[in-house]
C-alpha cells in the first residue's frame, strides 16, 4: 500500500541530526524535506530500517549505532599528504572530500581533517563513523517511485 514507508517508495522527511552530546549536526528545520528512495540505501541502513511501516505525519525518534550508519572508525585514522600533490590554486578546506584511487582504479571517498601549509590531512573513515547518530524524523509525504527513480536508484 502506498501510505507506508516502504521499499521503491519516495519519502519526504523532516529530520534534525543530534551527537551523543546532544548538539545538532545537521537538520532540514527551515528548509525543504530530505526526499529519498526508501530501499535504495541513499540513507543510513539503520534509519531506513526503523523508518519502514510509517505512514505521513508519524514522528519518529531513532537511534542509529555506528554498526547500522557510517560504521566504526577503522584503519589508522587521518594521514598528512603533501599540499604540493594538490593544484597550487585549490582552495582546501576541513570538511571536504576528495576521491582517491585504491591502486586497483577503484575510487573511494576521503575526507580532509585539518590542513596547513605543507599538508592536507585525510581520513577514509567518514566524519560521522564511530558515532550513535540520534534523528529526528517527521513523515511529511510518500509516493510511489517513478519508474526513472527505481532504475537510477534515488529521487
Amino acid at each position: 500500500m502506498a501510505d507506508t514507508v516502504q521499499d521503491g517508495m519516495v519519502v519526504a522527511m523532516h529530520y534534525t541530526l543530534t551527537g551523543e552530546d546532544g548538539a545538532v549536526i545537521d537538520s532540514s528545520s527551515g528548509a525543504e524535506p530530505l526526499y529519498y528512495l526508501q530501499g535504495a540505501r541513499n540513507i543510513v541502513p539503520g534509519l531506513e530500517r526503523q523508518l519502514a511501516g510509517k505512514s505521513v505525519g508519524d514522528k519518529v525518534d531513532a537511534i542509529v549505532p555506528p554498526e547500522e550508519g557510517y560504521g566504526p572508525r577503522q584503519g589508522p585514522g587521518p594521514q598528512p599528504v603533501p599540499r604540493t600533490n594538490f593544484p597550487p590554486e585549490a582552495n582546501i578546506e576541513t570538511g571536504m572530500v576528495f576521491h582517491a584511487d585504491d591502486g586497483s582504479g577503484k575510487a573511494f571517498p576521503v575526507w580532509v581533517t585539518d590542513v596547513n601549509d605543507t599538508e592536507v590531512f585525510i581520513d577514509a573513515n567518514h566524519p560521522l563513523a564511530g558515532a550513535t547518530l540520534n534523528f529526528a524524523i517527521e513523515i511529511m509525504e510518500i509516493r510511489p517511485a517513478t519508474e526513472q527513480e527505481k532504475a537510477q536508484g534515488h529521487v
